[in-house]
Order: structure tokens, then sequence, then C-alpha cells
């Protein structure tokens, strides 16, 4: 089973709100963290990750991470078929 956690910078992002919506749709399961809001969060995505463009998209599979920032319905639809 895969945990996935969706870091975005609120309502007002188009790009976290298409993955988000798209995830909804493919039925993946997911917790929305809004980085604006979260200190620890936002650090962990800028200086752990490395990236600096939301949503930052963090998949955990049990033996490790994977992630990407972005809207990128090529990796929603990899998770997407993991997660079935």
């Amino acid at each position: 089973m895969l945990t996935v956690t969706v870091y975005t910078t609120g309502p007002s992002c188009i790009r976290c709100k298409m993955t988000m919506d798209v995830m909804g749709r493919k039925g993946v399961e997911f917790v929305e963290v809004d980085i604006r809001e979260n200190t620890a969060a936002r650090e962990y995505v800028v200086e752990e990750l490395g990236y600096t463009e939301a949503p930052v998209v963090v998949v955990e599979d049990g033996t490790g991470e994977d992630h990407w920032s972005g809207f990128r319905p090529d990796q929603i639809d990899r998770i997407a078929a993991v997660n079935a």
C-alpha cells in the first residue's frame, strides 16, 4: 500500500488543484499539506527534497520514497496502477 502526501501552496495553486483532482478521479488516496501553514513541511520540501515549486508529491511504499514536483499525469498514472 502506498502513502501519498501532496505538499501544496493552497487553493490558488492551479497545478496543486489539478494534481489532487486527477488523483481523486483515479482513486489515489492522499494527504494534503499546505506548506504556507506548516513550517516543518516547507523546510522538508525546500531544504531536504530541494524543490521550489508546488505541488510536491511524496510517495512512500514501505521500502523507500519517490517524489516529484509539478503536475505530472504520467507519475499519477504510475502510482494509480500500483495502487489498484
